[in-house]
């Protein structure tokens, strides 16, 4: 179904986005079937925009990010549009898409320790990422790009020939988003930035990520599972659930009036310091290889109803703005007869909690 989100780029429906994702879909080929890791998500994205991505583990958030970005293993297989100031990126030839990622599609991927090779110094891995892209640079060059960016990070510059492990891990995530930079990409994605990093270095990583709106004119997609960073960096909020965005919209109107129960809930289960008790969804996200019909959150959804589990709902504008899919909402005309009534649960046994 094509979805029309042109109005719906809150506060920058005046630019042309710099990514503009429809129905997109990732599949992994399994021996007991195709899982459904991304089936049908689209979204927009401006100028400068942040777009958070939230949703438990498993939900298929960081697929659709290596989906995006064309960096999926073998054995998977993605389809749908994604035009990157108006290319179909998915119909590019390998050699193509290969030239798109890093000068102009990057990402910021978690643990940085996998990713940095430890035989190399910190200047190596620059070199080695400016040249494949920009050959002509001379080294002054690729040095002084490199050091400008790490500034930005607030890395000195006596560290330069530094190797990874003699960073702490906010310093090793900061260098990850340094590599990523370097090129100047206009779209990143960042994958878990923040992973077990703590409350302080976090907040520092969320500055710099506020910073590449005012430096650099980026365009990011901050995959997270903290609602906090998204609250502190993100101009809008999309809500994942089971390889489909079920809720999205300005970050400030999805957290003050959430329209989908899944939003409701996990907005529920944050902690604060104001927490007296834990809160949690009963359940857990449904087997992607065979999801339930319907909603595919209506098993553990405390609003079901007989509707959510006999149709597919339908994406349709949320009041405030942004879209949403959720028979709560309507449409009400594709409501049939009784299909309002509450929907009798099945009880969760202990294996569904698992």
């Amino acid at each position: 179904m094509s979805i029309d989100l042109t109005d719906e780029v809150v506060g920058f429906s005046a630019q042309e986005p710099v990514i503009s994702a429809r129905d997109v879909r990732v599949w992994y080929g399994t021996t007991k079937g195709a899982i459904r890791a991304v089936d049908g998500v689209s979204f927009d994205l401006a100028p400068g925009e942040t777009l958070g991505l939230v949703g438990e583990s498993g939900c298929g958030k960081s697929t659709l990010g290596r989906g995006l970005m064309g960096l999926l293993p073998e054995g998977a297989k993605r389809d749908g549009e994604v035009l990157f100031r108006g290319r179909d990126i998915f119909s590019l030839s390998p050699k193509a898409a290969y030239q798109l990622r890093g000068r102009e599609l990057g990402m910021i991927f978690q643990e940085p320790l996998t990713r940095l090779n430890p035989l190399m110094r910190i200047s190596q891995h620059f070199e080695e990422t400016i040249k494949q892209h920009e050959p002509d640079l001379s080294k002054d060059e690729i040095r002084n790009r490199a050091l400008e960016v790490l500034r930005l990070m607030g890395i000195p510059p006596t560290r330069y020939r530094s190797y990874p492990h003699e960073f702490s891990g906010g310093m090793r995530q900061r260098l990850m988003i340094a590599l990523t930079l370097v090129l100047r990409p206009a779209f990143v994605v960042a994958d878990e930035p923040t992973t077990a990093l703590d409350v302080l270095v976090e907040a520092q990583i969320v500055q710099i990520l506020n910073d590449l709106r005012r430096n650099f004119q980026t365009s990011l997609l901050l995959i997270t599972h903290n609602v906090g960073i998204v609250a502190e960096a993100c101009d809008r909020v999309a809500v994942m659930y089971a390889g489909r965005i079920v809720e999205q919209g300005s970050v400030a109107d999805v957290f003050k009036n959430p329209q989908h129960p899944y939003t409701r809930e996990l907005l529920r289960s944050t902690i604060s310091l104001t927490t007296t008790g834990l809160n949690y969804i009963p359940g857990a996200p449904p087997d992607l290889i065979d999801p339930p019909d319907g909603c595919r959150f209506h098993p553990r959804c405390p609003d079901a109803m007989n509707v959510c589990a006999a149709k597919d709902p339908v994406n349709i504008a949320r009041p405030g703005g942004g879209r949403v899919e959720c028979w709560l909402v309507g449409p009400e005309e594709e409501i049939p007869s009784a299909g309002r009534q509450a929907l009798e649960q099945e009880e969760l046994t202990v294996v569904d909690e698992a």
